[in-house]
């Protein structure tokens, strides 16, 4: 049986020293900050950008996005970029 978003979501959170969430959530502004930090994507901390800016940057830096577009990254990260985070994760 293949992971969920909600398992992949906590895989990733775990694999960035974050906790666990019981319950359903996107990541948090910080949550998406140390995944930036994490896959070498640089951004200002104080304050953060916006989530879509960081969770394209976050893909532009795995491969999965051409350019950091935020209009391409303007709701939460999907199954499949899920996974792909999480094999990035994996290898480093």
């Amino acid at each position: 049986m293949s992971p969920t978003v909600d398992d992949l979501r906590n895989e990733i959170r775990e694999a960035l020293g974050r906790y666990e969430r019981i319950e359903s959530t996107a990541f948090t502004k910080e949550a998406l900050g140390a995944l930036c930090d994490a896959v070498g994507y640089d951004i200002e901390t104080n304050p953060f950008p916006p989530k879509s800016e960081m969770r394209a940057g976050v893909l532009r830096t795995i491969g999965a996005l051409e350019d950091v577009d935020p209009t391409q990254a303007d709701r939460p990260f999907r199954k499949a970029e899920l996974e792909a985070i999480a094999a990035a994760l994996e290898e480093q």
